[in-house]
């Protein structure tokens, strides 16, 4: 399930039921902390590295490979992983 499904599966129609609101506050977190939690699992498996600090920001790379990423672009590859699972 990619990531906007799992947010699309909370009912967002929260009306005034509190508690129902408060249930959803709670799923909307834990499905950011697996998220992060993935992420950051995920940069330690490729191997991601810190190459240089440049006129655009800060650079990775995955494997050891030359090819240089922002960390956004990381993010996004890592997204597309992740809607595979």
């Amino acid at each position: 399930m990619t990531l906007k499904e799992k947010f699309k599966s909370l009912n967002t129609s929260f009306g005034k039921d509190l508690i129902y609101y408060h249930h959803n506050i709670n799923k909307c977190e834990e499905i950011a902390e697996e998220f992060a939690i993935g992420f950051a699992e995920w940069c330690f498996k490729k191997r991601i590295d810190f190459f240089d600090s440049t006129e655009i920001g800060e650079t990775y790379t995955i494997d050891g490979f030359v090819s240089k990423y922002k960390m956004k672009e990381l993010l996004e590859i890592y997204k597309k992983d992740y809607d595979k699972i």
